[in-house]
């Protein structure tokens, strides 16, 4: 071999080995990840594959153990075992058995000797019988006893076990062994698996070390150790030098980077990373953004006292995993604009607001407050109201009104953020002097400022006193705003600021001219209201009794309220008829406003109207019905703000103080009640009807005999129902009133408790309440005579008359009667049908009546100077002042005149005059 040859072995030996070991030398990431993973995928398999080899051996020795305990324990309950031991030759009988179960068992060796150690049976080495066993096996005495031994055929496993006889002695030994080496077989057997399974997991781990290999060199783009360290120091030094702060948020809402600017911007603990956005005590705004991750572009919060700008975007899409990366700026330069913006979104609210609580009822003192209570303390620290005396009444403002030498104006309503305010209490006249914020407000029709009342000279001048007490409270500045609607000013309304509000300015003038025009527009409505509501209630009370008339048959009360917003059509009546009955008339006209009030009027007069002519109440109601009827065809109802008039609901009643006889009938009205003298209260069981004006069905009279003392209570429904309470409730309610009100209370005091217990404060409907405790005449007031049918009888009675006028002492007024009572009697008696009653009534007045069966009624007439009658009647009209009728009875009619208790002077040569 030539010794240049020899020469260029070490050379190439060393650049072998240099490539070698470039080859092993890795300086990726990626690469130094795969080796490391490669070696600990080796490594855990060599581990996992030692652990499984000497758990099978383990588990080998422990099955042996548990073979042979077993067998020898069943072996030595043979039967005969103890038998043979103790016969004369134990080698026959135990040493085939023995032989037996070793081979069915799959024993190394069994051996059975006597309790000197003697052996009688051996399998394993069947020389070794007779001859004295090794080790100790006294331990067997106590139970079953295993050993592990290393005997020089290898480790043995031997459990000893005593032979009892049926006494419970003692008669020898049982051994059985078995060799752990025997084991081996089955060990052997599963080491193939074992080592596949190795292989596999090897294979898997050196195929999951390649695919993290691959990732991993395509995250780090094959980037080596150092390569990355100063990727990563240069990226440090950029996120931290920046102003701008910098905030990436896993997708599990924690912090996963934080840079300085942003630690310092949000005041965000050390170790914030890893904590939930959540917990960070940010603005519930901002935490919300960046725990969400949605998308974000200059959004502003505020942190402490900065104001934060900050953009927001998901990481997902720009190869990042789920979470967001935020920015944050500081904008506290923007602060001022903000403020302002800010403003002008409360001064929206605050219209928006005042729109929805300024004008919620329709009565004008109202509706100041709320304009007072919606602009203190957003816009104003105090605020007044001042509004002209027309427009509380309804009417419109006069001109001048509120300014220098005009009508004044009176303060409605006044509120602030402090009780004890100073200025001029609620109900104050006000007369503004010239050059003050009022008089400039009401006279230009724009509002004043005053920014500093120290120096609004005119302002002081009008009351120095006050005007001192109110700087002293603090109050600083003023706005004075008219209230205008319509072309109209109503007023004005002041707003105060005081303390460490700020001064009132310009913008504050502009903002104020537009809240109180939109106030203005609901007071002014609240005015028309008012107007339209005293009109309506006015025509209203005019077309309603103004006190009851004087009669005896009752004492009566009652009790009227009109409803909180619009009239209605509620009325109630006490009439007086012929022969000392009263009538008692309670209706309700469906429906609210001018339009119910004025058919509540008309169907008043036509009751009175039907009433003199003495129609049963069932009649009476027909022919109201059919003026109902008329009124709705002549003239369509009128859909108002109040609803409409589509019929009307009557109760009437004709009370007979002579006899206590009351008949009654309704029309859809509610059912009256009684209370009689010993407290109990029952609702009359009258029939309903229909309503009038609906038609179709007749009315039914109820007659009822009345004891004296009797209440008869007449209502309408306003008083028993409302929103919260039905009729059967109301009933209810009223029945329990009238049982607590004393039975001996009158009508006046029954009508305040029932009032006080079922009326509200505010009643949505018209409420009627008529009270009457009837009371009976006397026998001796009533005086009655049967009249025979024929002319010779009409003296007879007139000097019956003539005596009771006496035994009453009306002695003066008995001319006057006998001739009334001849001229009736006589007529009766040549026009009318038998049978013929005369009757006189004494009360506050002298009544005369004359009953026949006919149905032909006189009338008065004039007689010519020929004529030799006609002039009867004349006479009687003459005499009775007028007050002389006829009234219809089921058999027949009655005539009747009326008197008074005392005869005027010369009143027979006045007639003839």
């Amino acid at each position: 071999m030539p010794l240049s040859k020899a020469q260029d072995w070490p050379g190439d030996h060393r650049s072998a080995w240099g490539r070698l070991r470039s080859r092993l030398r890795v300086r990726s990431v990626a690469g130094q990840v795969f080796l490391w993973l490669l070696v600990v995928v080796v490594l855990l398999v060599g581990a996992a594959l030692t652990a499984l080899v000497l758990q099978a051996r383990g588990f080998a020795a422990s099955d042996a153990a548990h073979s042979t305990r077993a067998a020898a324990v069943t072996l030595s309950r043979y039967p005969g075992l103890a038998a043979a031991l103790d016969s004369a030759d134990p080698t026959a009988v135990l040493q085939p058995l023995a032989v037996d179960v070793q081979k069915s068992g799959g024993f190394d060796y069994i051996v059975i000797f006597g309790t000197d150690g003697t052996r009688y049976a051996q399998t394993a080495h069947p020389e070794l019988i007779g001859k004295h066993v090794y080790g100790n096996y006294l331990p067997a005495l106590k139970g079953p006893y295993t050993v592990t031994e290393n005997i020089p055929l290898g480790p043995d496993v031997d459990t000893t076990v005593a032979i009892t006889r049926p006494d419970g002695s003692v008669a020898g030994f049982l051994s059985v062994g078995y060799y752990i080496e025997n084991t081996g077989g089955a060990v052997s057997r599963q080491l193939p698996v074992v080592f596949g399974g190795a292989a596999a997991a090897l294979a898997v781990g050196t195929g999951g070390a390649v695919l993290v290999r691959r990732r991993l060199r395509r995250q780090t783009h094959g980037l080596g150790p150092a390569e990355m360290t100063r990727m990563y120091e240069h990226h440090d030094a950029v996120l931290h030098a920046v102003r701008e702060g910098v905030l990436i948020i896993g997708g599990d809402g924690r912090v996963s980077l934080a840079n300085d600017e942003a630690r310092r911007l949000l005041e965000l603990p050390p170790e914030v990373e890893g904590q939930p956005v959540a917990e960070l005590k940010l603005d519930p705004g901002l935490a919300e953004l960046l725990a969400s991750g949605r998308p974000a572009t200059d959004e502003v919060y505020p942190a402490q006292d900065r104001l934060l700008a900050v953009n927001n975007r998901p990481t997902a899409p720009f190869g990042g995993g789920a979470g967001s990366v935020a920015t944050i700026r500081d904008t506290t330069e923007l602060r001022a604009l903000a403020g302002q913006a800010e403003a002008a979104r409360a001064r929206l609210k605050l219209l928006y607001d005042a729109g929805l609580r300024v004008g919620t009822t329709l009565d004008v003192e109202r509706t100041a407050q709320e304009l007072v209570d919606v602009v203190v303390p957003r816009f104003a620290d105090f605020a007044t109201v001042e509004l002209a005396e027309a427009v509380l009444r309804g009417d419109e403002p006069l001109p001048g009104t509120g300014i220098a030498g005009g009508p004044r104006i009176r303060r409605v309503a006044a509120g602030g953020i402090r009780e004890d305010r100073p200025f001029y209490p609620v109900g104050s006249q006000i007369s503004p002097l010239p050059g003050t914020p009022e008089e400039t407000a009401l006279g230009s029709g724009c509002a004043a400022l005053a920014a500093d009342l120290r120096q609004a000279h005119a302002w002081r001048a009008r009351d120095p006193q006050t005007a001192d007490r109110i700087l002293a409270y603090g109050v600083h500045s003023l706005v004075s705003a008219p209230l205008k609607a319509r072309g109209l000013t109503l007023g004005t309304a002041t707003f105060w600021r005081a303390g460490e509000s700020e001064p009132f300015g310009e913008e504050d003038v502009t903002f104020s001219e537009e809240l109180v025009a939109r106030a203005a527009i609901s007071i002014d409505n609240a005015r028309r209201y008012t107007r339209e509501h005293r009109m309506a209630e006015a025509l209203q009370r005019s077309l309603l009794p103004r006190g009851l008339p004087e009669q005896s048959a009752l004492e009566a009360a009652y009790r009227y309220r009109p409803a909180q917003r619009g009239v209605g059509g509620d009325w109630f009546d006490v009439i007086p008829l012929p022969g000392f009955r009263v009538a008692l008339v309670v209706g309700d006209v469906v429906g609210h406003g001018l339009h119910a009030a004025a058919t509540m009027g008309r169907l008043r007069t036509a009751v009175l109207n039907f009433s003199a002519l003495d129609l049963p109440p069932d009649e009476l109601l027909a022919r109201l019905d059919e003026l109902v009827a008329h009124l709705d065809l002549g003239e369509p109802a009128e859909d108002d703000k109040t609803g409409t008039v589509t019929g009307a609901t009557c109760l009437y009643a004709i009370y007979n103080p002579v006899s206590g006889h009351c008949a009654m009938a309704r029309a859809g009205h509610p059912p009256p009640a009684l209370v009689h003298a010993d407290g109990n209260v029952e609702f009359v069981d009258l029939p309903a009807g229909p309503p009038l004006g609906v038609g179709g069905l007749p009315f039914e009279t109820t007659e009822l005999q009345l004891a004296p003392g009797t209440a008869l209570v007449l209502y309408t429904d306003g008083l028993v129902t409302n929103r919260e309470r039905d009729l059967d409730t109301g009933l209810a309610a009223l029945r329990r009133s009238l049982v607590e009100a004393h039975a001996d209370a009158s009508p006046e005091e029954t009508c305040r408790a029932v009032f006080d217990a079922l009326v509200p404060p505010h009643p949505s409907d018209d409420i009627a309440l008529l009270i009457a405790r009837t009371r009976l005449f006397e026998p001796s007031q009533v005086a009655t005579w049967d009249v025979p049918y024929e002319f010779a009888a009409v003296s007879r009675i007139r000097n019956a008359c003539g005596d009771q006028l006496t035994a009453w002492g009306l002695e003066e007024l008995s001319f006057t009667t006998e001739l009334i009572l001849s001229e009736l009697i006589t007529n009766a008696l040549r026009y009318g049908a038998e049978p013929i009653r005369v009757r006189m009534l004494r009360d506050t007045s002298l009544v005369c009546e004359v009953s026949d069966a006919g149905s032909t009624a006189p009338h008065l007439r004039y007689a010519d100077a020929t004529d030799e009658g006609g002039r009867g009647l004349f006479l009687v009209a003459q005499m009775a002042a007028g007050r002389w009728g006829t009234r219809y009875t089921a058999r027949g009619k009655v005539i009747w005149a009326e008197q008074p208790l005392t005869a005027a002077e010369l009143q027979f040569e006045a007639m003839l005059l």
